[in-house]
């Protein structure tokens, strides 16, 4: 592989659980009733806030209401994340695993479903930079359809300059998981953040799982740092 894409929320930094206890308050507050988990997995992860307040209210969102909604549940989320100090961190070997591929220069950026307000959260409070181009990272801008949709991560491999056949994507989502397959990704590796292995197990296309960052074999990049 001579390059790397990884998905942000679930893979990069786990906050699954803040996503989705922001979406069951905010859920509740758009439809009188809180998404099930199965609508949270079917409807919620790897998919634009557009798409999830589509569902939720039954009819296609004005992008005013995309606007006023999308700002306030993610307020709601960011909240969250500042209280969970504990946890409010990369996930676990993601530091030495990005520190690897910068002292290797092996490309690499992000391609989230997250809006703007949210990536420039994560820039400042993670310090990004350190790792990554910021220009190159790709996010929801209103215009890229969200995952299965295979396009962030083509837009993404176009930004390093790759095909998409010599990347490798990080993925925690079903959604994510078959746009990178849609996108012909070359390698796949599902980050076990918060569902159970068995989980990913079964899912075909898949090259890998992996529970923590210090368990991907570095020798995939052995013709990227020759």
């Amino acid at each position: 592989m001579k390059g790397v894409i990884f998905d942000f929320n679930g893979t990069l930094y786990w906050d699954s659980q803040l996503h989705y206890d922001a979406w069951l308050e905010y859920s509740k507050i758009l439809r009188g009733t809180a998404f099930t988990r199965e609508e949270m997995r079917d409807k919620m992860f790897g998919h634009t806030n557009e798409d999830i307040i589509h569902y939720a209210i039954g009819k296609k969102p004005t992008p005013e209401m995309v606007e006023k909604y999308g700002k306030e549940k993610e307020a709601l989320y960011r909240k969250r994340c500042l209280l969970d100090r504990e946890n409010f961190k990369l996930a676990p070997g993601a530091v030495k695993f990005l520190d690897f591929l910068k002292e290797n220069n092996i490309p690499r950026t992000i391609a989230t479903m997250s809006e703007w307000d949210n990536v420039e959260f994560y820039i400042k409070e993670f310090n990004l930079s350190k790792w990554f181009d910021i220009n190159k990272i790709v996010y929801s801008d209103g215009k890229i359809p969200g995952k299965p949709a295979p396009d962030i991560f083509l837009i993404a491999a176009e930004k390093l300059n790759l095909p998409p056949e010599d990347c490798l994507v990080f993925e925690d989502a079903i959604a994510g998981i078959n746009a990178a397959k849609a996108a012909g990704i070359g390698k796949i590796i599902a980050v076990d953040s918060i569902e159970p292995v068995e989980f990913y197990k079964n899912i075909d296309g898949l090259s890998g799982i992996i529970k923590n960052f210090d368990e991907v074999d570095r020798n995939i990049f052995a013709l990227a740092v020759s």
